[in-house]
């Protein structure tokens, strides 16, 4: 039975072998990912699981030109299955491309209703933290992606942005 969980450093090799399914260095939505992180050695995985653990923390300022963050991990025993994120605020990025939520699920687990069943709950979190609707974005090219936000009541806006970034973006009044 899967779960949202925040990231940890206890399911190391499992994120690995997630990641390596995507791909190394293959951008995966709602996961975290930056320029410069290491997730293959143990330290450097667990510096980057604090950071996202961190980023939820609101009485730390968030990083220049971020926003807070809550990060959970889909996972199924110890198998990770793929990520969801739900940021706490929009800035230029977020509210053109980005999103209140980012979400990706693992190449062989797609196609399962795993993206549906996250956010879902992520909604149920972004209602405790005060949002009163949320922002969700998919690439114009991902049709599985905005049937996914169009079943959680994602109502059409516009598109916006241009090459790969240009994006669907939807609302969910919460």
């Amino acid at each position: 039975m899967p779960e949202l969980i925040a990231p940890t450093t206890r399911l190391h090799a499992a994120w690995i072998e997630s990641r390596d399914e995507w791909g190394r260095g293959v951008h995966q939505d709602g996961a975290g990912m930056r320029p410069g992180d290491d997730y293959d050695s143990a330290a450097g995985f667990a510096k980057w699981v604090r950071r996202l653990n961190d980023e939820e923390d609101t009485r730390i300022p968030p990083a220049q030109d971020w926003v807070h963050c809550t990060y959970r991990w889909i996972v199924d025993g110890d198998r990770v299955l793929g990520g969801i994120a739900l940021r706490h605020g929009l800035n230029h990025f977020l509210i053109n491309v980005g999103g209140h939520i980012g979400y990706g699920v693992r190449p062989s687990e797609r196609r399962k209703g795993l993206a549906s069943w996250a956010l879902g709950l992520i909604l149920d979190d972004a209602r405790r933290i005060g949002l009163s609707r949320v922002l969700i974005t998919c690439r114009v090219t991902n049709e599985a992606s905005a049937r996914t936000i169009e079943k959680a009541g994602g109502v059409f806006e516009d598109i916006r942005g241009s090459g790969n970034d240009e994006v669907r973006r939807y609302w969910i009044v919460l």
